[in-house]
């Protein structure tokens, strides 16, 4: 038998003990869920369309998302490192990628490189300007652990923050019709320019806008339904 937090206490604020920030040591692990839950996503297919080269070069090039959010972000995760949400803060001064990023992408994902150089494009052309905002890089729970309220956990414990502390709106990049749906149901909005469609020919894409929520709101709103399970990147 297992023992959820009731969702007053959750609403009325109090830490669920699912969700703890990641540090250094979790690098490999986190970046293996990532690469194994994004695995057959839309656009994953389109970046590398050979199933076995896709499973070879994902786990390193996850690797350069995590080590840069683990530097210059949020990473958040569970006890078994069996989820991870990737949280940057983006707009007017926030870091961007390290100095080598193209350098080790190339290493990483030849002999794709020129693909992901383009869904790096493409998600920077839609991406909001001028706003100060966070960005969901990536949310993925481990396939076979879907469906237990664990994405929505990670969701639910960083919103609050953005809520009470930092009062900042969050973006992401839905890669499924599905997930679409599941992230309008946790306050996401679609952007006016929703989709966009990868290069040549590739698969749509769903940015959408979350704006901070006044705590008072935030304390009395009956939790959503579960979040996403292989989850959103912006990126795949």
């Amino acid at each position: 038998m297992t023992t959820r937090p009731r969702a007053s206490a959750r609403a009325a604020g109090v830490p669920d003990a699912r969700v703890i920030r990641a540090g250094p040591a979790d690098l490999e692990a986190l970046s293996a869920v990532i690469a194994g839950a994004f695995h057959d996503l839309p656009p994953s297919r389109w970046l590398i369309p050979d199933p076995a080269a896709r499973q070879e070069i994902f786990p390193g090039y996850f690797r350069l998302l995590v080590e840069h959010a683990l530097a210059s972000g949020v990473v958040q995760t569970t006890p078994g490192r069996d989820a991870v949400a990737l949280w940057l803060p983006a707009g007017p001064g926030a870091a961007g990628p390290p100095a080598d990023y193209a350098a080790r992408l190339a290493a990483a994902t030849d002999p794709w490189t020129s693909r992901f150089l383009a869904f790096d494009e493409a998600l920077d052309r839609y991406h909001p300007a001028g706003v100060p905002h966070h960005h969901l890089a990536i949310l993925v729970v481990r396939p076979d652990l879907q469906g237990n309220g664990t994405g929505t956990a990670l969701l639910r414990g960083y919103h609050r923050e953005l809520d009470r502390d930092a009062h900042l709106p969050a973006y992401l990049e839905a890669a499924s019709e599905r997930t679409r749906r599941l992230y309008l149901r946790h306050g996401y909005v679609l952007r006016p320019n929703a989709p966009f469609y990868l290069p040549d020919g590739g698969p749509a894409m769903w940015p959408m806008w979350r704006e901070p929520l006044p705590v008072r709101v935030r304390q009395h709103t009956t939790p959503p339904p579960a979040a996403p399970g292989p989850g959103e990147r912006a990126a795949p």
